[in-house]
């Protein structure tokens, strides 16, 4: 099953053609920046599992609490958030927004909950993490 997703312009397009790893909510201080203050709802997709297929994104790149980079695609002209590049995982961490549908998919964990403040009402019987799961 393939899934499409754009920008909020329409400048950029993409395709997921893999199955998503994971669902969830990151608290962490960037993705609220990167959000405007809610947690981001991303989807993990395997890196060979995401095409562009019209335009190119924009990236910032920052330093992620495991000391690595992380990328933040995003779209040059709008500004939508598209997705997280993290150096040293096979994942991309797809912002569930740039969806065209996403309609089907629902969180399976809280992940960063140490950053989130308490308006974030994490009320659910979700797992929650104060930062990243265990791998493995």
């Amino acid at each position: 099953m393939t899934r499409t997703g754009s920008c909020a312009c329409g400048a950029i397009h993409f395709n997921i053609t893999a199955p998503f790893i994971g669902v969830g909510m990151c608290h962490c201080t960037k993705c609220q920046k990167a959000s405007g203050g809610g947690p981001n709802y991303v989807a993990l997709t395997p890196k060979d599992g995401l095409e562009v297929t019209q335009g190119q994104p924009s990236i910032f790149q920052s330093e992620g609490s495991s000391g690595g980079t992380i990328g933040r695609a995003f779209c040059g002209d709008c500004g939508t958030p598209l997705w997280s590049i993290p150096a040293h995982e096979p994942f991309f961490a797809l912002k569930l927004g740039a969806l065209d549908d996403n309609s089907d998919l629902e969180p399976e964990m809280h992940i960063y909950v140490s950053s989130a403040p308490k308006w974030h009402g994490i009320n659910d019987d979700l797992p929650k993490f104060p930062q990243m799961p265990p791998s493995g």
